[in-house]
C-alpha cells in the first residue's frame, strides 16, 4: 500500500469512531459528515490497496511468461 492509501486508512479508521461517538452524544449532523468522511477515506485506502495488489499480480504474470519463454524445449 502506497503512502497515499496509508494515510487514508489511518484517518478513516480515526474519523469512524468519531463519527459513532459523535451521533451517541447527539451532535447527528456532525457525525453524518465525519462519517461520509471516514468511508471516504476507507475507500480511497481499499482502492489503493487492490491497485498495489493488482500491479503485484501483473509483475508475476510478466515474470512466469519470461521464465517460459526460456525454457528450453525439450526433443
Amino acid at each position: 500500500m502506497s503512502g497515499i492509501g496509508r494515510w487514508s486508512l489511518g484517518i478513516g479508521a480515526v474519523l469512524l469512531p468519531v463519527s459513532v461517538l459523535c451521533v451517541v452524544l447527539g451532535a447527528v449532523s456532525a457525525g453524518v459528515i465525519t462519517g461520509i468522511f471516514g468511508l471516504l477515506a476507507v475507500g480511497i485506502a481499499g482502492y489503493d490497496a487492490l491497485y498495489e495488489w493488482l500491479g503485484r499480480v501483473q509483475l508475476r504474470r510478466r515474470a512466469a511468461r519470461a521464465r517460459e519463454g526460456r525454457r528450453p524445449e525439450a526433443s
